[in-house]
This record gives structure tokens, C-alpha cells and sequence, in this order.
């Protein structure tokens, strides 16, 4: 079967840590005399990443990782990537009640340790499948959607996250400011990056795991593997933005 782009991480363990920027090409100058600065942002914004996947573990754990590393042939490759702590939204868009596991940790031998305790996501008020409310253009730094309860307070919160578009159209933006929605039941929010691409009135939103689209930011895929056959798993990334 041919590989196709973009992949999925794997799932045999997870990721242990990541590290998010928020990239911006603004260009400062400087005068030497009076330290007063002038200041041009362009259109330049993209997401990056550092990831380290778990040390120390398994061959079997870390081998659906380096064939995952391997398959991207370097920059050709695409894979999606999303901030893990987030796979519900901070904001009463979180759309489903769920138990989940508030920590834990992998013994050397690989197994999952879970002597702790458990914290509980309350419901959220969707009403029917977020999407796009009216058409919107490239460049906008503001997003309108709609189905939402009506005139409801932090419907997102500050930091939670949405994604427009799928597979290779999949774009991770990021609420900058808490939202309430109107008596209509839209949410105005404050993105970043901006819109990369017009978008059209009931395009979906994604708000639960959203995602980007990313790819290596080099071309050298590498993994270490110590004299108790561990492994240990990290790489860097960016945004993938077309041409």
C-alpha cells in the first residue's frame, strides 16, 4: 500500500513533551543614537514545534515511531500535529463530557503507571456542528462561527484552539481572546495566524483535537538507542504552508 500524506502520529505511546511558537516575520530597526524603533510586521506567520517522544522506551513502542520518521522522507512529507493538551477546549465548546486521566507516567520497562487520580470535562454547549458563519478572506485575524447555544458567556476561552480544513487543507489557528456568543448563537474569535485562505460560509470548523499541517524542518529523521536497547525519539517541525 503507498504511503500517502499527510500521516498520523503513531500511537503506540505518546508524546512526552512539546514545545509550540507562534512565528512572526516582523522587522525591526533600531537608531543607534536614540534607541527609537520603527516596526513593518508582513504576512508572515507560522507555527513550529520541538517533540520528544518518551525516552527510554521499548523497541516495539518506538518502532512505529522511527518508521513514521522514516516515511517522511524528510521535508517531502507532511503530518498532522496539534497541541495534546488540548484535545477538548478550555471554553464551553468543549462538546462532550469524558473522564480522563490527569497524569501518569512510563516505567523503564515500558509499562503505563497510572496510580493517579482522574479529573472530570463537564459538557459543553454545542447545539449543532460548528462552521464557518459567512464567507471570509485571506488575511482576516478574526474567524465567525456559528452553532453555539445563543447568548452564552466563554463559549471559547482564551488560548483554546480551532482548525479549518482537513488532511492536506488542515490549518491550526489559536483564540486569543475569550468569546461569548451572539443571540444567534455565532462566536466572533480573535485568531492567529491570520486566515490563510479564503473560507466559505458553512465550511466546518474543528474544534475537538484540532490540528495543523506540518513537516520535518530538516532533512535528517534520527533516533538513539542505549545498551539496554531504550530508545529515545525527538525531532523539530514546521507549519507546511503551499507556495
Amino acid at each position: 500500500m503507498a504511503i500517502t500524506f499527510p500521516l498520523s502520529l503513531p500511537t503506540s505511546i505518546g508524546i512526552e513533551s512539546i514545545e509550540l511558537r507562534a512565528v512572526n516575520a516582523v522587522a525591526t530597526s533600531q537608531s543607534p543614537f536614540t534607541f527609537r524603533q520603527q516596526i513593518v510586521a508582513h504576512q508572515g506567520q507560522r507555527w513550529e514545534a520541538s517533540v520528544s517522544v518518551a525516552s527510554n522506551i521499548r523497541r516495539d513502542l518506538a518502532a512505529p515511531w522511527k518508521a513514521f520518521l522514516t516515511a517522511l522522507k524528510g521535508q517531502q512529507g507532511t503530518f498532522l500535529l496539534g497541541d495534546p493538551d488540548y484535545a477538548t477546549a478550555r471554553g464551553k465548546a468543549g462538546s462532550s463530557s469524558a473522564w480522563f486521566l490527569e497524569g501518569g507516567v512510563w516505567a523503564l520497562g515500558g509499562e503505563w503507571d497510572d496510580n493517579v487520580s482522574y479529573d472530570y470535562a463537564p459538557s459543553g454547549t454545542i447545539t449543532a456542528n460548528p462552521v464557518v458563519s459567512g464567507n471570509q478572506t485571506a488575511g482576516s485575524d478574526t474567524l465567525a462561527v456559528s452553532g453555539f447555544t445563543p447568548s452564552t458567556s466563554g463559549v471559547f476561552l482564551a488560548g483554546d484552539y480551532v482548525q479549518l480544513g482537513a488532511g492536506a487543507t488542515a490549518k491550526l489557528h489559536q483564540v486569543l481572546q475569550d468569546a461569548d456568543s451572539n443571540g444567534s448563537g455565532v462566536v466572533t474569535l480573535d485568531i492567529w495566524p491570520s486566515l490563510r485562505s479564503n473560507i466559505n460560509d458553512g465550511d466546518t470548523v474543528t474544534i475537538d483535537a484540532p490540528k495543523g499541517l506540518f513537516r520535518l524542518a530538516t532533512n535528517l529523521s534520527s533516533w538513539s538507542i542505549n545498551n539496554s536497547s531504550a530508545y529515545g525519539i525527538s525531532f523539530e517541525a514546521v507549519e507546511a504552508l503551499a507556495a
